[in-house]
């Protein structure tokens, strides 16, 4: 071994205590759970519930343009979602409009290759505008560090974009009424994969009404769009033992992005 390689091993080596820290020491790095499992519709599915929205994606990948073209690329995908943001933050479709400090759009990288989707704004996210920005959302930064990420080259939305009194779950009435917003935002982000997080945003996405235990771990499909369920970080934050599934799910996700493991 090199000199020159000591830096390269001691940064690998803290990756690795990362993961073991969040995941657990003896969560494997097993080939069988990276291998890419088909694209599955999941089961009892029903229809979505927003209607599909003719609108036309990137003819081009993110990851195959120069810097100029993706700058450009970044710059038009924000243009078009400009005025859904718009329409988001004057909504009064559902009875949450006289309840909610702001909306919550969603944050990140317009040509990102990887959307996370919760399910609704929780008292800090209310507060300041943002998608997970409490506790849950903490994690959610590790669990995006640990796949080598930051989380401003994600983006990250909710089924729901204010907040329920009480942070309740939405009803459906409530999440029918974002789902058309939803549905636009993620055509224009055209992401390679999308990761529902929890049961209320896989259910929503995938108009399923079986459980995440049993819809998690493998892909299905949202409008053509490859989507990963696994558990919400609110939910890891009460049930720690339950990390090691989540990181299982994103290192299916890693291989479909082709992420190199930590």
């Amino acid at each position: 071994m090199h000199l020159d390689d000591l830096p390269r091993l001691a940064r690998a080596l803290r990756e690795r205590l990362e993961v073991n820290r969040l995941f657990g020491w003896s969560v494997p790095l097993r080939a069988a759970a990276l291998r890419p499992k088909g694209l599955r519709p999941p089961a009892a599915v029903k229809a979505s519930p927003a209607p599909p929205v003719a609108t036309q994606r990137a003819p081009t990948a993110p990851q195959e343009l120069s810097p100029g073209e993706l700058g450009a690329e970044r710059e038009r995908r924000a243009a078009r979602l400009a005025p859904i943001r718009e329409e988001v933050a004057h909504c009064t479709r559902c009875a949450l409009c006289h309840s909610r400090k702001q909306t919550v759009f969603g944050t990140g990288d317009p040509v990102a290759r990887l959307v996370f989707v919760g399910e609704a704004p929780g008292f800090e996210e209310d507060r300041q505008g943002e998608p997970f920005v409490g506790k849950a959302g903490q994690l959610l930064n590790d669990i995006i560090k640990a796949m080598g990420l930051r989380r401003e080259q994600v983006y990250i939305a909710n089924i729901v974009k204010c907040r329920p009194p009480g942070n309740r779950v939405p009803d459906a009435a409530e999440i029918g009424s974002c789902a058309d917003y939803l549905g636009r935002q993620i055509e224009i982000l055209s992401p390679e994969v999308l990761v529902a997080l929890g049961t209320v945003a896989v259910k929503a996405l995938l108009g399923s009404e079986a459980g995440i235990t049993r819809l998690r771990g493998r892909f299905h499909s949202y409008r053509g769009f490859p989507l990963m369920p696994t558990y919400h970080p609110a939910y890891l934050l009460r049930n720690p033992a339950e990390k090691r599934k989540v990181w299982d799910d994103m290192q299916q996700v890693m291989v479909r992005l082709g992420l190199k493991r930590p």
